[in-house]
Order: C-alpha cells, then sequence, then structure tokens
C-alpha cells in the first residue's frame, strides 16, 4: 500500500476523531495552544497504535484467511464507512464540555480509535508496512484534530455532520479499491 492511500484512510480514520475535536473546540472557552496540543496528542497518539495492535492480530489469523483478504478488506473498510456515515445523520445527544483531563481524554481517543483497530487488521492481509502506516495516520489525525479543535472553537459544531460523511466516503472507496485491485489484478 503506497504512502497516499495511507494518508487517505488516515483522514477517512481522523474523521470522528475531528468531529470531537471540533466539540471539544466548541466547549473550550480560553482555548490556547496546550490544550490544542493535548487534545491532538491524545486522538493521533490513539489512532498511530490502534493500527499496529490489529496489525499483529490480523498477522495471527493471517493463514486462515489468505484467499479471502481482499474481501475482508473490503468489508471491514465498507462496514466502518458506512457505519460513520450513518452516525452523521442520527441525533447527537453527546454532552460538551470543556475537560480535558486523562480520565476524559483517553476515553473519546479510544472511542474514536477503534476503527483504526479494525484497519489495522486489513493492513496485515495487505503486507502494509505498519511502522509507517501508523506514523502517517497519528501525524495526519494530530494535524486534523488540532484544526477541528481551532474550528470548534471559532465556528462550532456546524462541520461535524459533514466531516463524519467525508470520512464514510473514503473508507468505502479505499475498500473498493482494494477489491478491484485484487479481483482485475490477481
Amino acid at each position: 500500500m503506497e504512502i497516499l492511500e495511507i494518508f487517505f484512510i488516515g483522514m477517512g480514520l481522523a474523521m470522528d476523531a475531528f468531529a470531537v475535536s471540533i466539540c471539544k473546540g466548541l466547549s473550550i472557552r480560553n482555548i490556547n495552544i496546550k490544550k490544542i496540543i493535548v487534545i491532538a496528542l491524545y486522538f493521533g497518539t490513539f489512532q498511530a497504535i490502534m493500527p499496529a495492535i490489529g496489525f499483529f492480530f490480523g498477522k495471527g489469523f493471517e493463514g486462515f484467511v489468505i484467499k479471502i483478504d481482499h474481501w475482508i478488506s473490503f468489508v471491514l473498510l465498507a462496514f466502518i464507512g458506512i457505519n460513520m456515515i450513518k452516525e452523521a445523520f442520527e441525533n447527537s445527544t453527546e454532552e460538551n464540555n470543556d475537560d480535558i483531563s486523562f480520565k476524559i481524554m483517553i476515553i473519546l481517543a479510544i472511542a474514536t480509535s477503534i476503527d483504526a483497530f479494525a484497519v489495522g487488521i486489513t493492513f496485515a492481509f495487505l503486507q502494509t508496512n505498519i511502522l509507517e502506516a501508523g506514523l502517517v495516520i497519528g501525524i495526519t489525525t494530530f494535524l486534523i484534530t488540532g484544526i477541528g479543535t481551532i474550528i470548534g472553537n471559532k465556528f462550532g459544531n456546524n462541520y461535524e455532520k459533514q466531516a463524519k460523511i467525508f470520512g464514510g466516503i473514503i473508507l468505502i472507496v479505499m475498500g473498493i479499491k482494494i477489491l478491484f485491485e485484487h479481483l482485475l489484478f490477481c
């Protein structure tokens, strides 16, 4: 998998964290660079680590599923993408607060990076360089959530729905691409 493809997957994965960072930015009254970096570091770090965990989990099962790995990749990415789009249209009752303590941020970071775990399983089947992928996804998420925190603080939560839809579409397209590449070239 090429770095540009990993970047686009990283963008798709970052959209949940982006939406949450917008909400965090919205709820922070006295925003400063330290708060922005703390929020971005939590999300970026977990988005970098979770694919690695999924990758090693997937490697354990690689021998069993090597003939259908492209289908698994497609289904996982499409499922995650469809779920993100579905969530965008559901009424959210999430409570916003300006607490960026470890207890709050760790829960948000884990919750928004579960999809990255599933993508990590896909990376195992695709023989992706997991260190490179984790770094690209982590840095992408760090930047996107830093920007999301600022946008949320300045403009409110007008972009949460669009972010989830955009992220879902990217993941679905990447899943279709993987499936067609394998079916057409193998």
